[in-house]
């Protein structure tokens, strides 16, 4: 039975898939996305945070088993409200061996997976198998962008869209907005290109751009200092609707 670190687990969740949800936060992010929220996410290890002038420890250790003990307690709430478990992160692909023996002991019930794709291919692979559905966020198809803004290039995350594209498993495909960074015409264009044609695909969900992103950087030490103008309001290019996909703007 494998372990795992685990920053939050939060209850009636209703944005990260269908129905009631509990979503469950995993420690660790290969990536530095320039708006990132969830800095407290980045360390894989359990980390020291300050809140309210308090210091706490963010992440604990949890046993596959103990977790999905846990969360199946609620099986009967998700099965009525037609919800399950959402796992993200950080990115939840960083812990695969442990995240994958969570779901298998979740059999009954729906189970969705919130990743960059920036992970293993056979990691993604196994825990595509075992998910009922993704949400696959897309940042920039430009993998020059995608590295001066996170910190790595998108070619394994491209490889990882088209095999759950082939798959036909069910998924959203979320893109955050960041204004001057990735609210492009031509990178919305590129990414409905990707999607075109793709059976699985749910929807799109256009996320903008989260003005207190920055709110919890002091709590881990860290200084927030975006690259972009923050405060100007993201631009919307519709290139999916035209093409038949879904399109919600959140």
């Amino acid at each position: 039975m494998t372990d795992g670190i685990v920053f939050s687990i939060e209850e009636f969740a209703i944005n990260d898939g269908p129905g009631i949800r509990t979503t469950v936060f995993l420690k660790g992010c290969p990536l530095r996305c320039a708006w990132c929220h969830n800095p407290e996410g980045w360390s894989p290890l359990p980390e020291k945070m300050v809140k309210r002038g308090r210091e706490e420890t963010c992440g604990y250790r949890i046993s596959s088993g103990e977790l999905a003990e846990r969360l199946g307690r609620d099986r009967d709430l998700f099965r009525d409200s037609g919800g399950g478990v959402t796992f993200t992160g950080g990115e939840p692909l960083m812990q695969s061996p442990f995240l994958c023996e969570v779901m298998d002991g979740l059999k009954d019930m729906h189970k969705a997976v919130e990743t960059s794709g920036y992970a293993r291919e056979d990691a993604f692979r196994s825990v595509m198998e075992r998910a009922d559905s993704l949400l696959f966020d897309i940042k920039l198809v430009d993998s020059a962008l995608h590295r001066k803004y996170t910190g790595a290039g998108n070619e394994l995350i491209l490889r990882n869209l088209k095999t759950l594209i082939a798959s036909g498993k069910p998924f959203v495909a979320r893109i955050p907005l960041i204004p001057g960074v990735n609210d492009t015409r031509e990178n919305m264009e590129a990414t409905a290109s990707l999607l075109q044609g793709a059976v699985g695909l749910q929807r799109v969900e256009l996320l903008r751009y989260n003005r207190v992103a920055g709110a919890k950087y002091p709590m881990v030490g860290l200084s927030y200092r975006p690259p972009f103008d923050e405060e100007k309001e993201p631009a919307v290019y519709d290139a999916f609707t035209g093409l038949g996909m879904k399109l919600l703007v959140l």
